[in-house]
């Protein structure tokens, strides 16, 4: 029978430190060296890894080298595992950190089946996903820019009216209109305002663009679906796919809460009992979208105008799922926010129950056919 060869791989930029582990409790376990970052000495060590008649599992940590390595050693006919790096065991005691060991503690640990796997997504979702962290950034960017505009005309006296929001198209012909004595003031005002609008531009191009790119996805289909949901628009609906991926993967609503790090911490022993804040693992982008759709069910029930124009679209089940959140979790806001509950507290718990409406809709819509 063919034995298995556990490959622990510590992956940096340019190199790559490689641990090997006989499958069996007691297997030796053997450091290779350091290889080059690149696919063509991937490829030659595991050409010279298998010619000892092993079948290979490979491993590394999830981190900025991307899914490369996994691909290539899966097209290669290999098994590769990306590991989630915040839910590696690690000692209370540990104080030496290298290389060496890393590799040598991803490779044991990979035998021993400690190791919690990311999911990868196609080189297609992944494209999708860079898309919306680009606007996610773009949008960063857009603030930054507002703030530090504002800011300089604070500094100069320069105040727009009380009680009004700003830029509202009146808000936008009142910068038009604001003049400095000063040439330098002049400039600095004018590159602020150009730096506000580029990146404003730049924000609505890229949203224009997964627009146009959400038609043809695999996951457009559960994107709409997800925009029935009150708290939920194009944007953070696509965000929030991107994020996640097939909700079909997930059995159960609870695993979903869990992986979007919304269920709530403990620390109890024995007959105590003792329960914290919300874990927050998993990804922060597709949680904070449920996170900022929950403080829409402060509001009482009901489908404004252009939101029925997206349901009348979606399949019945769908709309069901849709208006059952709302009956329920309108409900359940005003029924902790009528205790001693922080607000902050209330929108997590809705945030977590929202997160069950949704996987609710993941089961209905599931993803068109690449």
């Amino acid at each position: 029978m063919q034995k298995t060869l556990y490959v622990g791989l510590d992956v940096h930029e340019a190199s790559i430190s490689v641990t090997t582990a006989q499958e069996g409790r007691d297997g030796p376990i053997s450091f290779i060296g350091a290889i080059p970052n690149t696919p063509v000495a991937m490829a030659m060590l595991a050409k010279r890894l298998v010619k000892d008649g092993h079948r290979l599992e490979f491993c590394y940590e999830a981190g900025g080298c991307g899914y490369g390595i996994y691909r290539d050693l899966t097209n290669l006919g290999h098994g590769c595992t990306v590991v989630a790096t915040s839910m590696i065991p690690r000692k209370p005691g540990e104080r030496i950190k290298n290389d060496r060991r890393d590799s040598q503690k991803l490779a044991i640990l990979h035998r021993s089946g400690d190791l919690t796997r990311v999911w990868v997504p196609d080189e297609n979702h992944e494209a999708m996903r860079d898309l919306t962290r680009a606007r996610v950034d773009a949008s960063m960017q857009l603030m930054r820019a507002r703030h530090q505009l504002l800011a300089f005309l604070l500094r100069h006296g320069r105040r727009y009216d009380t009680g009004r929001k700003h830029w509202t198209q009146r808000h936008r012909s009142w910068l038009a209109g604001q003049s400095f004595d000063q040439p330098a003031h002049q400039i600095v005002f004018q590159d602020y305002l150009e730096a506000v609008w580029a990146a404003q531009d730049r924000r609505d191009q890229l949203i224009g663009r997964i627009t146009a790119m959400t038609a043809n996805w695999s996951m457009g289909p559960l994107v709409e679906a997800l925009r029935g949901l009150r708290g939920l628009d194009f944007v953070s609906a696509v965000t929030f796919v991107a994020a996640i991926g097939d909700l079909g993967r997930f059995a159960t609503p609870r695993q979903l809460m869990a992986y979007l790090g919304l269920v709530p911490s403990e620390q109890s022993s024995g007959e105590r009992i003792r329960r914290g804040g919300i874990t927050k693992t998993g990804n922060s982008e597709a949680r904070r979208m449920l996170i900022e759709a929950a403080w829409s069910y402060r509001y009482p029930p009901r489908i404004a105008k252009d939101k029925a124009e997206i349901i009348v679209r979606l399949p019945k089940p769908v709309r069901d799922i849709a208006w059952k959140a709302q009956l329920r979790l309108c409900k359940r806001f005003r029924t902790l926010s009528g205790g001693s509950k922080k607000p902050t507290v209330v929108v997590a718990a809705i945030a977590r129950e929202l997160s069950g409406f949704v996987w609710a809709i993941g089961q209905e819509v599931k993803p068109a056919a690449p």
